[in-house]
C-alpha cells in the first residue's frame, strides 16, 4: 500500500467500526428474538458476527480501493456516499428489526439495503474490479438474511 492508501485505510478502517459496533449495540438476541419461530437452516447466533466482521473488513477495503482509483473528486464522494447510504441502512435493519421488533418493515427494508450493496458493486467495478469482487460476500450474506428475515416474517406474522 502506498502512502496514499494510510488516511484513507485509517478512515474507512473507524467507519466500518462504528457501523459494526452501533448494529451490534442495537441487536438485542434477547427473548424476543429466542423466542421467534426460524427455520431449521438458522446459522447459529455465533456466526453472525464473525461473517459482519468479515463483511466490514472487506468493505472499507473495497471503499478505499475505489476511492484511490476514483478518477477525479465527483467519483469519489458518490463513492463515500454510496458507502455511507449502504452504513446508514444496514443500521436501520437492526433498528427494525430487533429494537422495533418489526421483521416484517424490516425485510422492506432490507430489500433497499441489497439494492444499495448491489448498486455498490456496480460503481465500484467501474473503478476497481478487486474492490466489487470484495463486495460479492456481501450481497451473498445479505441475501442469506433475506431469506432468513422474509423466513421469521413467515412463521411468526403478523406484527
Amino acid at each position: 500500500m502506498g502512502r496514499s492508501w494510510v488516511l484513507p485505510m485509517i478512515v474507512a478502517g473507524f467507519a466500518a467500526l462504528g457501523i459494526a459496533m452501533l448494529g451490534g449495540t442495537i441487536t438485542d438476541l434477547g427473548p424476543w428474538y429466542q423466542g421467534l419461530a426460524k427455520p431449521d437452516w438458522t446459522p447459529p447466533n455465533y456466526v453472525f458476527p464473525m461473517a459482519w466482521t468479515a463483511i466490514f473488513a472487506l468493505a472499507a477495503i473495497a471503499a478505499v480501493r475505489t476511492w484511490v482509483a476514483a478518477p477525479n473528486a465527483r467519483a469519489a464522494d458518490t463513492v463515500v456516499g454510496l458507502f455511507a447510504l449502504n452504513g446508514f441502512l444496514n443500521i436501520l435493519w437492526s433498528l427494525m428489526f430487533f429494537r422495533m421488533q418489526r421483521p416484517d418493515w424490516a425485510f422492506a427494508e432490507l430489500l433497499l439495503l441489497w439494492l444499495s450493496v448491489a448498486a455498490l458493486i456496480v460503481v465500484c467495478r467501474r473503478y476497481s474490479r478487486f474492490a466489487a469482487a470484495a463486495l460479492v460476500p456481501y450481497i451473498v450474506w445479505v441475501s442469506i438474511a433475506g431469506a432468513l428475515n422474509w423466513s421469521i416474517v413467515e412463521l411468526n406474522g403478523p406484527f
